[in-house]
């Protein structure tokens, strides 16, 4: 299905990513200009790259830049995590929050904080990746057993992500003092992210990112189907376990530093195949750029929702992604 998409002529596909790039530089900016008291974007730059010592440099430093990279980060793992999981199954519902992914990945670390609380925070990540990993397999599985089609597999994706988070809530309230320390992971939100819980999951935010950007062509051709895939030579199965597991880690590594974030993972590939076409290797990079950008006006606006008080940005997300994931579907299933 995602393969089918027509392409977009190369000079509109360039330049979306320059757009794109501002866009995103704009959202960085307007994250650490904005907030319960407001700096002037001027000042932003400034204090970003030559610290002051004065309270606008503290608050920048130690509040606004943390969280903005936050934000960057996640959104941009969210999101190629979506782009490549709606292109290994050819599915435009797919999602790491449409297919459990993240419910999966946030029980698993909430797990991990309240049964094993000597475990270092640095191994969060590869329990989130755990944890989603097998979410994922569930989803597949069931989906598999009542015919997969796109709308079935995100059926079961929302089934399967609705019994997760309810094990959550479930481990939250038997345990509540143990868990305190992991409230983090079910918030949705990257309010409070300090540099000292960010600098563990960052490399592997970076590394997810980068592997999955060099993988873009072997996407392509899982996107071509099975059987076109292997008469050109492709293992598919293998391709596919790999590119999965990109998928995954890139949403455990998303959901290690601000918790379960629905459906920005299905949007922001489906506006950058909307301006560069379906060829993966314009699609990840652009998904990545749009992702943050969005994720960073998102915390913006959650900011400004309920001023000086803080929605948390998961909600925003969810108003806007909730529609459009019912949009969507009706339109899958009216092509069906």
């Amino acid at each position: 299905m995602t393969a089918a998409l027509p392409s977009r002529g190369s000079r509109a596909a360039w330049l979306a990513f320059p757009l794109g790039l501002g866009l995103l530089l704009l959202a960085f900016l307007l994250s650490i200009s904005v907030g319960a008291k407001d700096i002037p974007l001027a000042e932003v730059w400034r204090l970003v790259f030559q610290p002051d010592g004065s309270t606008d440099g503290l608050i920048v430093q130690t509040l606004r830049l943390p969280r903005a990279v936050a934000a960057l980060a996640v959104g941009a793992c969210l999101a190629v995590s979506g782009a490549m999981l709606q292109g290994i199954t050819r599915n435009p519902l797919a999602g790491p929050g449409i297919l459990g992914v993240n419910a999966g990945a946030a029980l698993a670390i909430l797990a991990v904080v309240v049964f094993l609380p000597a475990l270092p925070a640095r191994w969060f990540v590869a329990a989130a990746f755990a944890g989603g990993l097998l979410a994922a397999g569930l989803v597949y599985a069931i989906a598999v057993t009542v015919g997969l089609t796109p709308v079935r597999l995100a059926l079961a994706g929302v089934a399967v992500g609705a019994l997760l988070a309810a094990s959550s809530n479930a481990i939250l309230i038997l345990f509540e003092e143990r868990a305190r320390g992991a409230l983090f992971v079910l918030s949705g939100s990257v309010a409070g992210r300090t540099w000292e819980g960010l600098l563990p999951v960052l490399p592997w935010a970076a590394g997810s990112l980068a592997l999955a950007l060099l993988s873009a062509q072997l996407v392509n051709l899982l996107a071509l189907g099975e059987d076109v895939a292997r008469g050109l030579g492709v293992r598919v199965g293998l391709v596919r376990a790999w590119a999965t597991a990109l998928a995954v880690l890139c949403a455990a590594a998303a959901t290690s530093i601000a918790g379960p974030i629905g459906f920005l993972g299905l949007m922001a590939p489906h506006l950058a195949r909307g301006l560069v076409g379906a060829d993966y290797r314009r699609v990840l990079p652009l998904s990545a750029v749009l992702g943050a950008a969005i994720l960073l006006l998102a915390d913006v606006g959650a900011r400004l929702v309920d001023r000086p008080l803080e929605t948390p940005v998961g909600i925003l997300i969810t108003a806007i992604g909730a529609p459009f994931f019912v949009h969507l579907a009706r339109r899958v299933g009216q092509e069906k």
